[in-house]
């Protein structure tokens, strides 16, 4: 195990599944004490257990970042377990109904909207606010690159919720880089999990897909998407602030 993030506290949300839980399983393995955090105890329970496999240290954390009070309590709890919050990774998302903005049900707006973009204000909040106050911290945010770097018909109310985070985070990194709070942003193309999938479509057909589609050939694996944060959350990226780094093969080049 590597040591670069030894001795650091890092809450990770949406980390049940998918990126978050390779986010938090390359954390631990880089020696951090990780805090899993979601909505669902199962799948925390798992990424805590093959962290726990692999000689890490990790909890899980039940909340919904959507509530104020949950978010707040998920940064009060990793404090309380870990002595301090070096380090968040604000995960949690959900893709949404696809069809034409013309089509876009106000509700399910409100609910891409709800998770995506105010939950990752009210999660990046409490985070701050301690960081701040205990010399300073990294947050890393997790977007898109649909969100301001590449047009796909359909998906409206994601991409738009996507842009929205991306300049939340610029806004936020000007905001509290003078208090020691570093705030970057990465934004995945099409990753190996199962929201990358489209409808009525299996691995080898989705496999054809992305090598028509990315120029690289393939769909970006999601412990290439953790080495991205972990270099954005890591000290090698101190002079790195406010900035979008585009993991998607190409496909916005």
């Amino acid at each position: 195990m590597s040591t670069r993030f030894a001795d650091k506290s890092v809450l990770v949300t949406g980390a049940g599944s998918g990126i978050g839980r390779a986010i938090a399983l390359a954390f631990a393995r880089e020696g951090a004490r990780v805090a899993v955090a979601g909505r669902t105890a199962g799948p925390l329970a798992e990424t805590v257990e093959l962290i726990e496999r692999a000689g890490g240290k990790a909890v899980a954390l039940t909340g919904d970042v959507t509530n104020a009070q949950d978010a707040a309590r998920l940064v009060g709890e990793t404090v309380e377990l870990f002595g301090g919050l070096d380090v968040a990774v604000n995960n949690a998302g959900v893709f949404g109904a696809a069809g034409p903005v013309a089509d876009i049900d106000e509700a399910e707006w409100q609910r891409v909207f709800g998770i995506n973009v105010t939950g990752t204000l009210l999660a990046m909040q409490p985070q701050i606010a301690h960081m701040r106050a205990h010399g300073g911290g990294a947050i890393v945010n997790v977007s898109s690159n649909l969100g301001a770097h590449k047009r796909l018909a359909g998906v409206g109310a994601y991409a738009a919720s996507k842009a929205a985070v991306t300049v939340l985070t610029r806004a936020a990194a000007l905001d509290h880089i003078g208090e020691g709070v570093r705030i970057n942003t990465v934004s995945p193309g099409a990753v190996d999990t199962p929201m990358s999938f489209r409808p009525g479509e299996d691995a080898a057909t989705k496999a054809g897909r992305m090598k028509a589609e990315v120029p690289v050939g393939r769909a970006g694996a999601t412990e290439e998407v953790a080495a991205a944060v972990l270099y954005l959350a890591s000290d090698e990226a101190g002079y790195t602030v406010g900035s979008d780094l585009v993991l998607d093969g190409g496909s916005s080049a």
